[in-house]
């Protein structure tokens, strides 16, 4: 007996699609400086607060979080975790890990409507993973986001989207 040929979960053609959810502003106090060596230079910037605002969630970001970067030749390799409080008082524990460089040929300037979420040249995307138990926010535990991130050494601006 032959067994039937498995039927594709996408067709020919499929590009998944993104859906703004919310963006996140992250203050951020001076970077420290950890070490370096073997072309290679660690830095741990503290998070001091910031915003959540979109269609999905609304809310702040705690103090007390940061992001531990390490940059090689010209790439910085980000590992971010803290902490969300929504308008509703629950807490969501984010862990963000990521990409910025520039002078990328291939990265275009991005917008969504209006808004430029990516400058022309500058490759910065995330990809967060949240952890919560509060009923109403358990969406978050479950899908797949990116972020489109644009800042400088006191913000971040993350607009994240779930993937469809």
């Amino acid at each position: 007996m032959i067994a039937p040929e498995p039927h594709p979960v996408v067709g020919p053609g499929f590009t998944p699609a993104l859906s703004f959810a919310f963006e996140v502003r992250v203050f951020l106090a001076p970077s420290l400086h950890i070490g370096h060596g073997g072309g290679e230079v660690t830095e741990y910037v503290p998070i001091t607060g910031g915003t959540v605002d979109g269609p999905r969630l609304r809310g702040t970001v705690l103090a007390g979080g940061g992001d531990w970067c390490d940059r090689r030749r010209g790439v910085y390799q980000l590992d971010a975790r803290y902490l969300l409080e929504t308008d509703d008082g629950a807490v969501i524990d984010i862990t963000n890990r990521g990409y910025y460089h520039e002078d990328d040929p291939t990265a275009p300037a991005q917008y969504d409507g209006a808004l430029r979420v990516s400058e022309p040249g500058v490759y910065y995307r995330t990809s967060p993973v949240f952890r919560t138990d509060a009923p109403a926010h358990l969406w978050l535990a479950r899908t797949v986001f990116v972020g489109l991130a644009r800042g400088d050494d006191s913000e971040v601006a993350i607009r994240f989207y779930s993937v469809t």
